[in-house]
This record gives C-alpha cells, structure tokens and sequence, in this order.
C-alpha cells in the first residue's frame, strides 16, 4: 500500500482520449514515473488482472464510455490497493466525489500531481471536486501555452515534441469531421462527447484556443438543438480557424529542415 511521505514510481492512467492520455504519459514519463495506460476501464481491469505490475497510484479519466464512475472505482480496488484518483477537466461527477481518493485538473501538472500523492487522504481539497476554469472569451485564449511547449522541449528532443503536436493537429482536423457529422445527424450528445475529447486533449498539450473550444462544445446546453446555422456551427467554424493557427505556428517553431 501507499505509504504516506513515500512518492509512488509506478502509475495506471486510464484515458479514452488517446491524444491526452499519450500526452500525459510522455509528461508523466519524462518526470520520472513508470507509466502504464489503458484506453478504457475494461482494458485497466484487463491490465491489472495480469498481475504484470502494481501501481503505486491510479489516475484516471471522470468521464469515459463503458465501465467507468463508481463502478470502475470499486472494480480497481477489488484488484489493486492503490490509491484512486479522478481526473477531468471540469467538476466531477458526485459519485466519483464519494468513491475516489482526490481529484486532480486537467491539464494535468507534475507539481500538483506530487503534491496530491504525499498528502494523507484527509488533507485533499474536497472544494477542488467543485471547481471550474474561470471562462474568457476565445480571443483571451493564446494559440500555444508557451509554458507547455518549453516544459516539454525541456523534457524531450524537438522530434518528440513535433511528434506530439503533429498529432494533437491531426486529432483535431479528424475532431471536425466527426463534429460536423454529428451536427447533420442532430447528435446532441455526440457533440458533447467530441467537445469533451478536445477539451482534454488539446488542454494536456497546452492547444488553448482549441481547448476552450471543447469547453463549450461540452458545456452546450441540454435543450440545445444542433443546427447549421447556430452557436454548434459558430464553433465549428473558429474551431477550423483555430486548427489552422496552431498549423502555422507550429511550421514557424519546427521548421523543415
């Protein structure tokens, strides 16, 4: 079991978002962690049942398809006596509240990661389960984090991190293509769920102005109804020109040799 005052080495992160579950365990690696990762929360069980390691802490995502919430709590601890913690880019859901250890943001930092890991269970900001990101306005928002580009040129060679944002580019063009799919069919939920993924994916990579994007996606209202013409179409269209900003940015920090 976890001993408090001990820092764990060996993490389970469970995301079924692949541009930020790959995102954060590169991050996670580099800091010194032995990182395994499961798409879902039927592949973390499969995972643990192989009995192949045992982590010292388990992260994982507060909202996936399947096996998830409560129900994939209670199935971690049947099989591992590590420490459970949620992570999400919003507040968490109640049960998650009550069956896990703690919570943690997206995008999720190493400091804060750490921090949670030696505090006594006791010592976990419950208020944090409630927090949200203060909104601004897109405008507000920088293409790039410089802050996440120099952490991770700081961690990985320049290839690595191109690699990394050739991909969380490649996910969102094909995040628009689903959307816009979604948005001719009507799909309500559908939209939330694409706007979730974008939230979490392009935050971890520090993809601001496309992050806050997924924010409203994801924050859509309940009676909303998916329209060419509406609030879904007006962020599809500054998602494209978001997507485009971050391309040429990106040409102009990793230049072709």
């Amino acid at each position: 079991m976890f001993n408090i005052g001990q820092e764990p080495t060996t993490l389970l992160l469970i995301d079924d978002d692949l541009v930020s579950r790959e995102v954060m365990a590169t991050v996670l690696t580099m800091s010194g962690y032995a990182v395994h990762t499961a798409e879902d929360g039927a592949a973390s069980i499969a995972l643990l049942e192989t009995k192949e390691f045992t982590p010292d802490a388990i992260l994982m995502d507060a909202q996936m398809p399947g096996l998830s919430g409560a129900k994939l709590i209670n199935a971690l601890r049947a099989r591992s006596r590590a420490r459970v913690f949620a992570i999400s880019g919003s507040s968490a859901p109640n049960e998650i509240v009550a069956a896990a250890d703690g919570f943690l943001q997206k995008p999720l930092g190493v400091d804060a990661l750490r921090r949670a890991l030696r505090e006594p269970l006791a010592a976990i900001d419950q208020a944090a389960w409630t927090r949200k990101p203060v909104a601004k306005p897109i405008d507000d928002e920088p293409v790039l984090s410089a802050a996440t580009l120099e952490q991770l040129r700081g961690m990985m060679t320049e290839a690595a991190v191109k690699e990394i944002y050739s991909t969380v580019v490649a996910d969102l063009t094909a995040r628009q293509v689903a959307l816009e799919a979604a948005m001719a069919t009507g799909d309500e939920t559908l939209v939330r769920r694409i706007g979730h993924s974008i939230k979490g994916s392009c935050g971890m990579a520090g993809a601001m102005q496309a992050a806050k994007l997924g924010t409203r996606l994801e924050a859509l209202p309940a009676d909303f109804r998916v329209d060419q013409q509406g609030e879904c179409a007006a962020i599809l269209r500054a998602l494209g020109a978001a997507t485009d900003s971050l391309k040429r940015m990106l040409e102009a920090e990793f230049p072709i040799q």
